[in-house]
């Protein structure tokens, strides 16, 4: 990920857009990114490639 300074926005808006995700789900650890877009991935149902693409949008 490249920005931190809106992280609480930026969450707030990817549970607008994927309504199932939880602060939990959101919950970024630095050297685990491909772990956690397995997570989202699994969780919205969207393919990585598309979630990475919104998220790189919004930053």
């Amino acid at each position: 990920m490249r920005a931190r300074g809106n992280w609480n926005q930026i969450k707030g808006e990817a549970k607008q857009k994927w309504g199932n995700l939880t602060d939990d789900d959101l919950d970024y650890q630095e050297g685990k990114q491909d772990e956690w877009f397995g997570k989202l991935q699994e969780k919205t149902g969207h393919a990585v490639d598309d979630i990475k693409a919104w998220f790189n949008k919004t930053f």
